[in-house]
């Protein structure tokens, strides 16, 4: 009976430790971080995402409004990616470096790295920077959006990759947000 209760105050012990580590997203001690909102008018949260915002249809980056950014926030960052991969999270859009005060990313945003706005746009998993569509080989995928508001304009240098920027964004997010849609390929 005592190696039982050893062994489970151990195990609570790993499962404490294991979650006290940083991530990226998650404040310094005692801070908060508070929701952001984004939304699109192409599809609703947990709703179907057109084909037009896939490899089967124009493959254009969808419409998104961004609301809540709180005081403070010197830049806006954005990762889109796919969990539901065969082959782990496969990434389909890197932005960051967003003025503070987007409200709105228009449809169909060009595929540069770097934007007029002076946002830049990373790595995806296809290769190259700007937005791939949902394109999954099998069955229903979901895509999350996540935007995070920062409290500094980062540097990173490179070809900055989801890694990069979730390493560059540790200990700056004041806020975040994230909205999902699914996509399944008509055959």
């Amino acid at each position: 009976m005592k190696r039982v209760i050893i062994g489970l105050a151990a195990m609570l012990l790993f499962a404490f430790a294991c979650q006290a580590q940083e991530k990226p997203g998650v404040p310094p001690k005692g801070e908060k971080i508070v929701a952001l909102t984004i939304t699109s008018s192409a599809f609703v949260e947990g709703g179907m995402i057109p084909k037009k915002y896939s490899c089967d249809g124009a493959d254009v980056s969808p419409p998104l409004a961004i609301n809540g950014t709180p005081e403070g926030t010197k830049s806006l960052a954005l990762i889109a990616d796919d969990p539901d991969a065969p082959v782990g999270i496969w990434v389909h859009w890197v932005l960051y470096n967003l003025p503070p005060d987007t409200k709105m990313l228009a449809e169909g945003m060009p595929a540069e790295a770097a934007l007029k706005n002076g946002a830049r746009q990373g790595i995806t998993d296809f290769g190259r920077p700007g937005y791939g569509g949902p394109c999954p080989p099998s069955g229903t995928h979901r895509y999350y959006f996540k935007v995070y508001a920062l409290d500094t304009v980062l540097n990173p240098t490179g070809k900055v990759t989801k890694k990069e920027l979730e390493a560059a964004m540790k200990g700056h997010i004041l806020a975040e947000g994230q909205l999902m849609g699914k996509y399944a390929r008509q055959r």
